[in-house]
Formats: C-alpha cells, sequence, structure tokens
C-alpha cells in the first residue's frame, strides 16, 4: 500500500470481512497543514494506518488503510479509534479529534518539515512503533499480559542437599506474582505448582552456574531451584523476580495500563495503602454510567500513597480531598489550573506535588496543612511567591523553579524563618527587591540558576552555604564566604567577585578570605584567568580538594604546613616546575594532575629510602619531561595509575618500573621509546597498557600479565609478537594498527581473533585507479571505568560506491546498544534520503528523523547522541567544489581546521537556549536540579527516548560548508572528548600529527590524561583540497549544454587498451577518485601515478582583451576566447598501463603533455571551461589505424588531487606510473583540439563504460591531421563572423 504514493488513497479491501459501503469523507487537517503538496498530494488528505485491536496477545496487523472516518461514525466503545504513542498507553480519541491531523501533529514535531513527507512517513509501516490508531480498544493494553517470563529449565523443589529430590527438565512460567512449575514433562496440562512471590525470597544459588532459588514467604514456605541454561536469562528472571518479591500486599501497581476508569477488581480489597495510577487517562466522571471514576477512590479508608500524576485531568478531583489517611499525593502534570478549597481536609498530608501544570495561586486553606513539609510548585505558572506559604511552618524547602517570578521580594522570604534551602531555577528574575531587609539568616542553599540576572548582592544571605547562580548574565557578585562551603557561578561571562571563586568566568585572583574559611572543602576555581593563588592557600585545614586547572598561574605557593589536600588539580597552567616540597609535605595527596603545563622536573617525594607518599593517581601528561624524572617516580610505591604520555620520554628502565609493583594503568604514548622494560612483569595487577605513538620495535611481555585487560601498541614500529601458549583470560583488547611491518602468521592471527577486541590493519589492495586521495581518516574508541564501550564510530571513505564520504560518531551514555544500532543503521538511511532530495539540510534532517523511527522499531527506549558528516560533490555544481555537511544531536560535535583555527559545525542543544527551554515549559515536562528533563538527559535533542516526546526531539542541527584549500582536517567526538577538551585544543593538538590514526590517538589519550572517565570515540579526517578542486568564482546555475565539433568531451588517449588496465577505484583504500559529477577515473590507466598538478595552469590570455575583462576566474573557470584553444598545464594524464615510452634515456628529453610509444602519440588535455559559439557538428570520416589519435568521446575525467607523495603527487616533474618523467618546461602543442563542454549522460556518477565504444570516438590517420585542422580552423573562423566576441552570450559558459 506504500508504494502507490497519498495521491489516491487505496480504498479498503472487499470481501467478506469487509465492508461495502464507501468510506466517509475526510476531516479537514489543523491550519498548519494547509497549504501546497507536492507530486499532487493533497494537504487534506493522507496516509494513515489503522489496525485492529490485537486479542489474546496476538499480532498487530492492519485492519485496512484508508483515510480515516469520521469521528462522529464511530464513538462506541466498540468502534472507537485509539491513539498509542511509542508502543506504550493508549487512549481513546474524542469527538472533536481527527486521527490524521494527530499523526500529521506528531511527525511533524519530530522534525519533518514538509508536509509530502509527513505523508510519505505515514505510508511506512515502521511508523507504527511511534504512533498506532486502533479501531477498538486494545485488549492486550488495557489487560496487560500476566505471563512475564517463562522456559523450559532445569527444576529442583525442596532443600538442595537432599539426595531425594532430583533435578527435571520441566516448563517455569513467571507469571503476575507467582512462580507456577509443570508437573508433567514439557507440558502445561495437568497439575501446575503455583509459587506466590510476593515477600518472598529471590536468592543466587553460588554452587551451581546461573542458578537461583525461589522461596515464598510465611510458616508454609516453599522453595524451587531453576537452572538457566544461559547468563542473560538468568539476569532477565532475577531482576523481574526482585521487583515482585519487594512488593508488598497492600501496593497496587497500574501505572501506564491505558486505564480510562478504575478497573473492578482493584476494589476486591479495602486495605490498599498504595496506589500508583501515574501515566493513563482516567476521568473524574467516566462517559458510561457503569464505569468507576475518581470517586470511588474514597472507598479506600487506609489509602496513605496517592500518585495521579500524568492523567491530563483538567480539574482537580473532589473525592481525593476527602480521603483523610493520605499522606503523599502526586498531581503533577494533569493540566491543572487551580486547587480546590477542600485540599486543606487532608490534614495528615506531608508530600503535595503539583508540577507541571497551570496553577497560578494557591488557596487560603493550605495553611491548615499543618504536617506538609514537601510542596512542589515547579513548572506552574506563578509570578510571585504564594502568601499562604509563610503559614506552613513545616516546609523548610521552597521548590518553585520554572515558573514566571522575574522579582524576587526578599521581603517575603524574610517572613519564612522556616525555609531552609530556596529553589528558584528557571525563572525570569531580572532583579533582587531588598528594602532594607534584615539579614536572612535561615536560608542556608539558594539557587538561581539560569535567570537573567546582571547583578547579584547576596550579602544578605550571612549564613548561605551553597549558592547556585550559572547561567545568568552576571557582572558583578557579593557574597558573604564566612560559612560557605560551595560556590557555583559559571557561564557568566566577565564576572568579577568582592569577594568570591568560581569557575568558567574571567577571574583574575582569589581573595584571601579563602584562607581562612573554616568549612571550605572543595575550591573550584577552574576555567580563568588566575596568576597567583594566595601564599596561605594551601594552609587551610579544611582545605581537601583543590581544582585550579585551566589558569594561567607561573607557580604554586611555597607554604604548605599542615595542608590536608587530597585532590590537587592544576592542568592546563603555565607552569614551569612544582614547589620542591610539595610531594614532601602534602602527605594526604591522593591524586594529582600536572598535564597540560611546561614541567621539565618533578619534585622527590622522599630524601631518604624511606617514604610516605601515598600517591595513587598521577597525570603528567603534555609536558616536556624527560628521562631524568623517571627515577623520582619511585618515591611512589602506591602508585596505581601513571600517565606520562607525550613528554619527550626515550627509556623508562627497567630497574625503576619493578619498583612500581602496585601500578595498574600505565599511558607512556607519544614518547620516543623504543621498549617497554621487560620488568613490567612485576607489576601484577597491571590491567591498562597504552604505549601508541612511539617507536617500539619488540612486543613487550604484557601478555604474561593476569589481570591485563586492554593493550595499545598502535602507531609503532613492531614487525613481529610474542605470545604465551595461553592468552591472558581477562584480555578484552589488543590494539596493533599503525605498525606497516608488522606481519603476523595464521596461526597467531587465529589466537589473537578471540579477543574480543582485536584491531590491525588490514592489507589494502591499493588505488588502482591512481585517483588523488582528497580525504583520509583515523579513529579509535576507548572504553570508560567500567569497562563499557558506549561509543562507536563510523567511517565511509567511499560513500555509496561514489565520489562521497560519510563519517560518523555516536554516543550511548552508559548503554552500549545504542551506539551500534546507530552504527549500523544510519549510513543505509542516509543513502535511500540521498535518492529522494539533494538538499543537504533536508536529507540530513530526514536521516536523523527516520533513524528515530528504526530505534522504535528495535524496540529501544533509550537513547543516544549522534554526529555524521558527509562529504560531497555537487552533480548541479559546475565548480566541482566539494561540501561538508555536518549534522548532530545531543553533545557529539564536529569542529573544522580552517587555516589553523578551529571552525565549529555542532551545537549541543541544553536548556540553556532559550527556543528550547520555551519547548519544555510548553509541554510541561520536568527538569530537575542536576539539569536534565525529567531526570533523563540532559540533551533537549537527542536519538530515542520516544516517552520524552514532545519536549525531547531527534532534529539535529545542520550546517553545511564549502571545502577549500584552507581546510586541514576536521573532527568528529564524542561527548567524554569536548567535556575535556576545547576545539581550540583539539585542532592545536593534531595539527602538526600527519597520520590520522595517530592524531585520533592522541585525542583520546589527552581527553583520558585530562580527567576523562567515560567512552571515547574519536574521528580525525585529514584534507587535501587543492585550488585544482575548488571553485572561487561565483557561477549562477548549469547553463544549457551548447553543441561543438566532438560530441561529448574529448580526451585523447591511446587506442586499442587493454582491458585490464582500467583501474578502478578501490573500496579499502580510502581514497577518493572524483571531482564532479562528470569526471572520473573509471576509464583511465592503473598505473596513472596522479591526476593533479602541483602547478598552476598557465593560461596565455591577453590581460588587455575584450572579452571578458573584469571577470574574477578561478582555476577551473580560467577565461578563455573562443577563437582560439587555450592550452593549461594538465591536471589529468592519461597513459596506458603496459606501455614503454622509451623515455628513460639520458639522451632524450621528453616533451611536456606528450607522451611517444612507437608509432602511438598520447596527449595530455585538459579543457575546464570553453566560451564558443554554437557550432555545427563536424562530421570526420575515419578509419581505425594503429597509427592513429584516438580521440575518445568520453565525458569523464579525472582532476582530484592527492595526498602529498613524492611518487604520486603531481604529472609535472616527478615520476610517473610508467617511469615517464614530465619536466617542469613549457609545454609543445603539437595538436590543439577546440570543443565545447560535453553534454551531461544520463545515468548517474559512473555513467562511462568500461569499454570505448566505437561510435564515441574519432580515430584521425595521420594523412587526415592536416585536413581536419583547416576544417576546423574554417569553422571557427565561419563562427567568428556570426557572432561577434562582444556578444556573446553567457549561457555557452559550461565548465566541465
Amino acid at each position: 500500500t506504500g508504494s502507490g504514493g497519498a495521491e489516491t488513497p487505496p480504498q479498503p479491501r472487499r470481501g467478506k470481512d469487509a465492508p461495502t459501503t464507501p468510506a466517509p469523507p475526510v476531516p479537514p487537517l489543523s491550519a498548519h497543514a494547509h497549504g501546497g503538496g507536492r507530486h499532487g498530494v493533497t494537504p487534506r488528505r493522507g496516509p494513515l494506518h489503522i489496525h485492529e485491536p490485537p486479542r489474546g496477545g496476538g499480532g498487530r496487523r492492519p485492519a485496512f488503510h484508508a483515510p480515516p472516518p469520521h469521528p462522529a461514525a464511530s464513538r462506541g466503545h466498540g468502534g472507537a479509534l485509539y491513539v498509542q504513542l511509542h508502543g506504550e498507553t493508549s487512549r481513546r480519541l474524542e469527538a472533536h479529534e481527527r486521527p490524521l491531523q494527530i499523526q500529521n501533529d506528531y511527525l511533524s514535531q519530530l522534525g519533518f518539515r514538509d508536509l509530502w513527507r509527513v505523508q510519505e512517513e505515514g505510508l511506512d509501516p515502521e511508523t507504527g512503533c511511534l504512533i498506532r490508531f486502533y479501531a477498538g480498544r486494545p485488549e492486550s493494553i488495557g489487560n496487560s499480559e500476566r505471563i512475564q517470563l517463562s522456559g523450559m529449565y532445569n527444576v529442583r523443589k525442596g532443600k538442595i542437599h537432599l539426595p531425594v529430590n532430583r533435578w527435571t527438565r520441566r516448563q517455569a512460567i513467571l507469571c503476575g506474582t507467582c512462580l507456577i512449575v509443570s508437573s508433567v514433562k514439557e507440558s502445561q496440562t495437568g497439575k501446575m505448582h503455583v509459587l506466590p512471590l510476593i515477600g518472598g525470597k529471590v536468592e543466587e544459588v553460588k554452587k551451581h552456574q546461573h542458578c537461583l532459588a525461589f522461596s515464598s514467604s510465611g510458616p508454609q514456605s516453599q522453595t524451587y531451584y531453576i537452572c538457566f541454561d544461559t547468563f542473560t536469562e538468568y539476569l532477565r528472571w532475577l531482576r523481574q523476580a526482585s521487583k515482585i518479591a519487594s512488593q508488598r500486599i497492600s501496593s497496587v501497581d497500574l501505572s501506564c495500563c491505558s486505564l480510562e476508569h478504575l478497573p473492578a477488581n482493584l476494589f476486591y480489597s479495602q486495605d490498599l495503602t498504595h496506589l500508583n495510577l501515574k501515566q493513563n487517562f482516567l476521568r473524574i466522571n467516566p462517559s458510561p454510567s457503569t464505569s468507576r471514576g475518581l470517586g470511588e477512590l474514597q472507598r479506600f479508608t487506609k489509602l496513605k500513597s496517592l500518585n495521579l500524576s500524568s492523567n491530563n485531568l483538567g480539574d482537580f478531583p473532589l473525592a481525593v480531598c476527602s480521603i483523610s489517611t493520605l499522606t503523599e499525593l502526586n498531581m503533577s502534570c494533569n493540566a491543572l489550573r487551580s486547587v480546590p478549597a477542600a485540599v486543606g481536609d487532608m490534614y495528615n498530608l506531608q508530600t503535595f506535588l503539583l508540577d507541571g501544570n497551570f496553577l497560578q495561586s494557591l488557596p487560603a486553606e493550605l495553611e491548615h496543612m499543618h504536617q506538609l513539609s514537601y510542596l512542589s510548585l515547579s513548572f506552574n505558572e506563578f509570578t510571585d511567591i504564594p502568601g499562604v506559604l509563610e503559614k506552613m511552618t513545616a516546609m523548610d524547602k521552597l521548590c518553585m523553579s520554572g515558573n514566571c517570578i522575574d522579582t524576587l521580594n526578599l521581603p517575603t522570604l524574610r517572613r519564612m524563618p522556616h525555609i531552609k534551602h530556596v529553589d528558584l531555577r528557571l525563572n525570569v528574575i531580572r532583579r533582587l527587591v531588598a528594602d532594607e531587609v534584615d539579614f536572612l539568616h535561615h536560608v542556608t542553599q539558594l539557587d538561581i540558576r539560569d535567570n537573567k540576572l546582571c547583578e547579584l548582592d547576596a550579602t544578605v544571605f550571612n549564613n548561605i552555604e551553597v549558592l547556585h547562580c550559572e547561567r545568568n548574565q552576571l557582572v558583578t557578585l557579593k557574597i558573604s564566604g564566612y560559612c560557605l562551603k560551595g560556590l557555583y557561578a559559571s557561564s557568566n561571562g566577565k564576572l568579577s567577585f568582592h569577594p568570591v571563586l568560581a569557575c568558567r568566568n574571567h577571574l583574575e585572583n582569589l581573595p584571601e578570605w579563602v584562607c581562612d574559611s573554616r568549612k571550605l572543602e572543595v575550591l573550584d576555581a577552574g576555567h580563568n584567568q588566575i596568576c597567583e593563588l594566595p601564599a596561605r592557600l594551601f594552609c587551610n585545614s579544611s582545605l581537601r580538594k583543590l581544582l585550579v586547572g585551566h589558569n594561567q598561574l607561573g607557580r604554586l605557593p611555597d607554604r604548605l604546613e599542615h595542608t590536608q589536600v587530597e585532590v590537587l588539580d592544576i592542568q592546563h597552567n603555565l607552569l614551569l616546575e612544582l614547589p620542591s616540597n610539595l610531594l614532601l609535605k602534602a602527605d594526604s595527596l591522593r591524586f594529582l594532575n600536572a598535564s597540560a603545563n611546561k614541567l621539565e622536573m618533578l619534585p622527590p617525594a622522599t630524601l631518604s629510602e624511606e617514604t610516605h607518599s601515598i600517591l595513587q593517581e598521577l597525570y603528567l601528561t603534555n609536558n616536556n619531561l624527560t628521562d631524568k624524572c623517571v627515577p623520582l617516580l619511585t618515591g611512589h610505591p602506591h602508585l596505581k595509575i601513571l600517565h606520562m604520555a607525550y613528554n619527550h620520554l626515550q627509556s623508562f628502565p627497567a630497574s625503576k618500573m619493578a619498583k612500581l609493583e602496585e601500578l595498574e594503568e600505565i599511558d607512556i604514548s607519544g614518547n620516543k621509546l623504543k621498549a617497554i622494560p621487560t620488568t613490567i612483569m612485576n607489576c601484577r595487577r597491571m590491567h591498562t597498557v597504552t604505549a601508541h605513538s612511539n617507536c617500539i620495535e619488540v612486543f613487550p611481555e604484557v601478555m604474561q600479565l593476569p589481570e591485563i585487560k586492554c593493550v595499545d601498541l598502535s602507531c609503532n614500529e613492531l614487525s613481529e609478537i610474542t605470545l604465551p601458549e595461553n592468552l591472558p583470560p581477562k584480555l578484552q583488547e589488543l590494539d596493533l594498527t599503525g605498525n606497516p611491518r608488522l606481519a603476523l602468521d595464521h596461526k597467531t592471527l587465529e589466537m589473537l581473533n578471540n579477543i574480543r577486541c582485536f584491531k590491525i590493519d588490514q592489507p589494502s589492495a591499493g588505488d588502482a585507479s591512481g585517483a588523488p586521495a582528497v580525504w583520509s581518516h583515523g579513529y579509535t574508541e576507548a572504553s570508560g571505568v567500567k569497562n563499557k564501550l558506549c561509543v562507536a564510530a563510523l567511517s565511509a571513505n567511499n560513500f555509496c560506491d561514489n565520489r562521497e564520504a560519510l563519517y560518523g560518531v555516536f554516543d550511548g551514555d552508559r548503554n552500549v546498544e545504542v551506539p551500534y544500532l546507530l552504527q549500523c543503521t544510519m549510513s543505509d538511511i542516509l543513502a535511500e534520503e540521498l535518492q529522494k532530495t539533494k538538499n543537504e539540510e533536508e536529507y540530513m534532517i530526514n536521516t536523523f528523523i527516520v533513524m528515530q523511527r528504526k530505534l522504535g522499531t528495535a524496540g529501544q527506549k533509550l537513547g543516544g547522541s549522534a554526529v555524521l558528516c558527509h562529504i560531497k560533490h555537487d552533480p548541479m555544481d559546475p565548480g566541482g567544489c566539494f561540501t561538508l555537511t555536518s549534522a548532530n544531536v545531543g553533545k557529539c560535535q564536529t569542529v573544522l581546521c580552517r587555516n589553523g583555527k578551529p571552525l565549529p559545525l555542532s551545537r549541543c542543544y541544553v536548556m540553556c537556549y532559550e527556543e528550547e527551554l520555551k519547548r519544555i515549559k510548553q509541554h510541561k515536562a520536568i527538569i530537575t536540579e542536576d539539569g536534565k528533563v525529567n531526570g533523563v538527559t540532559d540533551s533537549t535533542r537527542i536519538l530515542g527516548y520516544t516517552f520524552l516526546h514532545p519536549s525531547v526531539v531527534p532534529r539535529p542541527h545542520v550546517q553545511s560548508i564549502t571545502l577549500t584549500p584552507q581546510d586541514e582536517f576536521f573532527i568528529l567526538g564524542s561527548k567524554g572528548l569536548w567535556d575535556s577538551l576545547s576545539m581550540d585544543e583539539a585542532v592545536e593538538a593534531v595539527r602538526n600529527v600527519p597520520d590520522a590514526l595517530a592524531a585520533a590517538k592522541k585525542l583520546c589519550t589527552l581527553a583520558q590524561s585530562y580527567g576523562c572517565n567515560d567512552s571515547i570515540s574519536a574521528v580525525v579526517v585529514q584534507l587535501n583540497v587543492t585550488e585544482d578542486s575548488f571553485c572561487c568564482c561565483e557561477l549562477s546555475g548549469v547553463p544549457p549544454p551548447s553543441p561543438g565539433i566532438f560530441p561529448q568531451s574529448v580526451n585523447v588517449v591511446i587506442k586499442d587498451r587493454p582491458t585490464d588496465a582500467l583501474g578502478m577505484p578501490s573500496s579499502s583504500s580510502g581514497m577518493a577518485s572524483e571531482i564532479s559529477s562528470e569526471i572520473s577515473t573509471s576509464e583511465m590507466s592503473s598505473e596513472v601515478g596522479s591526476t593533479a598538478s602541483d602547478e598552476p595552469p598557465q593560461v596565455a590570455m591577453n590581460e588587455n582583451s575584450p572579452a571578458y575583462p573584469s571577470e574574477q576566474r578561478c582555476m577551473l573557470h580560467p577565461v578563455c576566447l573562443s577563437n582560439s584553444f587555450q592550452r593549461q598545464l594538465s591536471s589529468a594524464t592519461f597513459s596506458s598501463a603496459f606501455s614503454d615510452n622509451g623515455l628513460d634515456s639520458d639522451d632524450e628529453e621528453p616533451i611536456e603533455g606528450v607522451f611517444t610509444n612507437g608509432s602511438r602519440v598520447e596527449v595530455e588535455v585538459d579543457i575546464h571551461c570553453s566560451r564558443t559559439k554554437e557550432k555545427q557538428l563536424l562530421q570526420v570520416a575515419a578509419e581505425a589505424t594503429d597509427e592513429g589519435i584516438v580521440i575518445s568521446a568520453n565525458e569523464d575525467e579525472s582532476g582530484l588531487p592527492r595526498k602529498a607523495d613524492v611518487s604520486a603527487t603531481g604529472t609535472i616533474g616527478r615520476r610517473r606510473g610508467n617511469g615517464s618523467v614530465a619536466p617542469q618546461e613549457r609545454s609543445h602543442n603539437l595538436i590543439e583540439v577546440a570543443t565545447d563542454a560535453p553534454l551531461k549522460k544520463t545515468g548517474g556518477y559512473f555513467a562511462a563504460p568500461a569499454q570505448l565504444d566505437p561510435d564515441d570516438q574519432f580515430i584521425i590517420p595521420p594523412e587526415l591531421e592536416e585536413e581536419v585542422k583547416e576544417i576546423m580552423k574554417q569553422h571557427q573562423e565561419q563562427q567568428q563572423r556570426q557572432y561577434p566576441l562582444d556578444q556573446l552570450p553567457d549561457y555557452y559558459d559550461t565548465p566541465l
């Protein structure tokens, strides 16, 4: 049904089960859907799947596919329409709702912009995983399946140590709250043993693998033992059964059950104390008189906790107010606009949640709730603090984040002495009104993040302990620091303090009073401009954690008496040395990060053989340390983690390594080490060895370590490896890429392939086409602290077998499955979208939205960040430029290095963006104190998380840019990379690294040394865009082709080329082989060394020519006269793979552009642009001869630059693939051919045939050469007479 488009919606099938009446008319859509359609699509119509309700757990199959019936036609319970979102709850449509409008609105909210695409997406059956309609109530949703888990397992009853009971294969079912075991083998008939699990136990049996013990509660308890076949099944049963066993008989959870009224069996027990009814569709008074509404809840006389959140009630149910036993009531997200006065009757209520509604005031009767200690009013529409809160003395926290308060009246807080914690995040507060108020002694915590404050005088809060004022517009901030424990004031621009401390601002110094603060334990002043620390800072006896990284410190204080600092972070400063007594006096120091400084030496840890150092983690990456500092490391015998990457180490003495016995992780990458000492065997706890980008020639003895998990020896000079008979049992990752001399035999490869993640360079077939490389890439991935790789990378150098490339990075946060799904799927989706549209923003946006649907189809509820970079050549662009399009959601980002400077191509959408916050508030989502939407994710645009729709959407940020010769490389990175490195630092770090793999490795290592504990993925794509492949002149559109002497384009090649000499692009080489949609190397020789010239084209053009005196042209589009053929230095060399041109002798100097092979002549031809008159096609009678010149009329020509290489860059002055050398001198044009630009062939990028068609070539015998020249000369003179040069139309400019 989906293939026919949406112009004429298919009719319902006719048969004995199909109705014979015609379909009723389609109701109109909302106003946003009106407008022009596409391909005849009418905006008032569209596709819609309506499914039969599943019965008895059966599959969901489409009942019919047609325009929806009029809502009034079926509004009874039997024939009503139901809508289900994200495969979860389903609700009955109201009389005024239109299914097609609901579907179109939903797809538009996802990000689809065009109505034709919305309707096309509605045709896809997979859309049902996001939004689905049912004709009738889906029973399997209303009455959820009670059978949760089942299978055939080995079961044993009774005590396991008694020999009487034996293991037998039985059917086991976890149904509802009971375990059911069949008494007959492989059958559910006969007697079934039922074991109630509520209040019982589910325990692991350690004596048996994958075994659980299920026990019931009470004096007559019984026990069943079940052995599962796989660890996955074991975990699934353990989790599900543990939830059941932890339940209470007096507690009922009916959340997310699509309830419209209360079920009858709910009232079988009147002793309920906890009832959860959130995320349903309950009504106060259901339409059928027999239905039980919320008024029936007052029958539960012992109810203590009631959750009615996310039911969209609209009005507060009065019956709830009569339940006097309630102590906890949740009415969040119900579109409430008022609270009735009757709530005062719930005098036992202690917790009252009213978040996510439309409240603007509270009733005065709330003062009767004397026991109410927590009242949450976040994300409503209050413009001021309600006065009734002054009388609710049991409350100690004011929760009013996400409202519309623009002025904070401090006198109001003065009248609330019981309030200690004030939460006013995400309001629009612009000023504080004091009115000579006294000190507010009672407020100890103030949170005013994400407001509009320009200045803040918080000295009135004289007992303040914690102040949050991040992401305001503060210029000045005053505060009392006597009792201060924590101050968070980041991201406020140029902020000055009187006196204060904060990170990520522009502080130049710290006040002296921080040295005397008695309660200050953590001081974070990172990302400022501090040049010097207070002299007595380390003397503060309460200070435990000092974070002053990313400043401009030139030295640290020398006074270290009685310091209790345990964590010291001084990375990214200008330190040349550390205090000589730092490691001697700081006895409590456990963590030291001094990376990214200019250290040349380390201070000693002891002056004798005895040491008191308890240092466990030492990070010294990216300094100037030499071999002299290695002996000083032995003063830290308890060292567990050592990072010394990217220093100047040339050796690591074996005797010193032997003394670091407790070492667990070492990173010595990016040095000049030639070997790792064999005494690493003494480090029996070692689990990670990273030593890439060195000069290591001998494989270290790391495979003898019993705890080793990860070994990275990439980018070294290994030639062989030595393995023990058995690999270490815990080894998970071995990276040997970037060792070009490494050769492994079959036995070694077979053994190493058993490792979970084994990386080695794949043998490359080479670039058979001789095509130049515009891009090359390298990537790396690293797991986090929990050894879970929650990131993935995508690289396709020859995307869609075309002159395109695709790269991506995906981050699942703590989820392993999502990145893998994105990696396997997004490239295929993008390839499909490219067939539908060529607009960069459109196909990228659609790719991400379709991926959202694919995640739903896979049953994935979680989500992840993603960034895609697509390099393509626009077939409609006559200049032949490459376009880089980047699209991202979440915190995966891309940065381009242009002229050595970073150019960001991504954006992280978080709550600080006004439009994002507005959307979240509009849909009444809750932003928790950690800045996450409903406590799930801090990104407002991210893939997955469909249950957060429409607050969180998958629409990406898209940015396209034309690549220029100034573009050096671009970097794709995951969240962990960009949290640790700025874009400026990342670009600067790898700009001088010639190898893309080594560059990616360096980024990953730096991020880990700078404190990243998450999974990291980095992709570095190096670019080599030369002037030959970049158009800098502005051309408007594609002109119509003009007829010429020769059909299509003319390339002069050798006749009778062997078929096996025709090179094709290699898919494994990673080299781009074409420059434009009309240029290909499919007919080039396989041994052509290069097709790009490093020399600029020499255009023999008079500067005073009257044709186009002031026109600016690029190298691809030089100004040419129509009556004279302008010879350029070639950017395309055509030669035979098997020719012997005899030019290797010393007595013969080759002529540039002409290569001879006996009687054959090869001529370089490069025609980029010609301006010419309309010509008559010249018919040249020719016959095949071995001594002729073959002019092929194929349209494709190679013009891509290649990565700089002596043997493969350019054709001028370099040895070619066939052994010839073209000297750098003026070309001798033996044969000049004037021609027009080619007509574009139909058939896509690779339309050129592998063999030359005889009809597409002219064979000119030598005896006809002069005659042909004369005919061409006469033809040109005739054209000049017919069309004067100054009247030449622009649309004949048809560059190749």
